[in-house]
């Protein structure tokens, strides 16, 4: 793989550590601010809307730039933004900086996504795609437990301090290792805006942006509150928050890189053995979440089946999208986000259910059942491998 999409996962790293590092911090955040639990777990939420309405937006905007000059400018828009998040003291100026740090992730997303799609052969935008999240992996491993930690001792706003200067090195990174490049709407054979926009209407493409943005709502619905299940459920203290993150993280990182070495031709062998063990693990973590052993344990399984399964569903996107090249990462950040962005506001209703915090493992589950339902009568669009079929029939 090219050395640029190892500098590109580096600023998916500080990004993504700001997207995933509120699930540690929500607490605190809530007494803080005065704000229920609930509430605060929002800012996931408007997080997910600035990346569903950005990567379009931004991808649209920025096609005709040298994706090294719009890379490096989302990511500097980025890092402003948390400056001003750590320094307010308003929920709904917090609310604001996170709607527009991710804009700017989506921004830069749906470009990088694009950028490593070019850098490999046509057969191998999985294994490109594993490598770029896997920045989002690193930041589930090291970035949000380290996060947590350092909320946990010094404060929720020395986080967004520490997300704003990790940025800096990754600006860097972009500069030395993207090409310059020319503006990449002048690039021979481009299709209009208008020809990548109707790509939309295509049923498989819409399919596999459902289905990925299904299973994400189903991660992001457990994910996001995950911090309550550990101190309350399980009963353990605070700091074990880390160790869960950093199991979860773990265990993504390990089901991106499997998943990135088969789904470019074998992406049914994930959806088929991953989704089924999906569907299973979520309303058993919600039972045995009492036992910190089994706890720990299914984190880690959770992640791994999560990633791996919601990676190749994305990789589907970037295959069916193929006749939109400066779109196309842009459809994947948005099915990514939308699940992210359904996942937590249905998993905060449930917190006031019977379920009480276990509601939202509950819904993840009923979220993947979903998915493998719909997906099922569609098992060849899935199965396609590294092509996309063309016609929609």
């Amino acid at each position: 793989m090219p050395l640029a999409l190892y500098l590109l996962a580096l600023a998916v790293f500080a990004m993504g550590t700001s997207e995933f590092m509120l699930a540690g911090l929500l607490p605190a955040i809530a007494s803080d601010l005065d704000v229920a639990v609930g509430t605060a777990g929002t800012l996931t939420s408007a997080f997910a809307i600035g990346m569903i309405v950005g990567a379009p937006l931004m991808a649209g905007l920025a096609r005709t730039w040298p994706a090294r000059s719009s890379l490096l400018g989302f990511v500097l828009v980025f890092a402003a933004a948390h400056v001003l998040g750590a320094a307010t003291a308003s929920f709904p100026v917090l609310f604001a900086t996170r709607v527009v740090a991710a804009l700017a992730n989506a921004g830069f997303l749906a470009v990088a996504l694009t950028t490593a799609a070019r850098l490999v052969p046509a057969g191998s935008k999985g294994r490109a795609l594993a490598v770029l999240l896997s920045g989002t992996t690193a930041a589930t491993i090291a970035g949000v437990p380290a996060g947590s930690v350092l909320g946990t001792t010094l404060g929720w706003r020395a986080t967004f301090w520490a997300v704003a200067v990790l940025c800096l090195p990754a600006a860097l990174g972009i500069l030395k290792g993207v090409p310059a490049g020319p503006d990449r709407g002048d690039e021979p054979h481009r299709p209009a805006l208008r020809a990548e926009l109707t790509r939309l209407r295509s049923r498989r493409l819409a399919l596999v942006m459902l289905l990925g943005a299904l299973v994400n709502a189903a991660t992001f619905a457990s994910f996001t509150f995950l911090a309550p299940v550990v101190t309350g459920t399980a009963g353990l203290s605070d700091l074990w928050i880390s160790v869960v993150l950093v199991l979860f993280g773990l265990g993504s990182f390990v089901g991106i890189t499997v998943a990135g070495r088969v789904s470019d031709h074998r992406p049914d062998l994930v959806v088929l053995v991953g989704g089924p063990l999906l569907l299973l693990g979520w309303p058993a973590l919600a039972v045995l979440a009492h036992r910190p052993a089994a706890l720990l344990v299914l984190v880690f399984v959770q992640g791994a089946l999560s990633f791996a399964l919601g990676s190749t569903l994305i990789t589907r996107v970037l295959y069916e999208a193929a006749g939109a090249p400066t779109m196309a990462g842009s459809y994947a950040t948005a099915a990514f986000n939308t699940g992210a962005v359904v996942g937590p506001f249905v998993a905060a209703a449930s917190l006031g259910t019977t379920f009480g915090g276990l509601g939202p493992l509950w819904v993840s589950g009923l979220l993947v059942a979903v998915a493998l339902l719909v997906a099922f009568p569609f098992r060849s669009v899935v199965a396609a491998g590294g092509r996309s079929a063309g016609a929609d029939g």
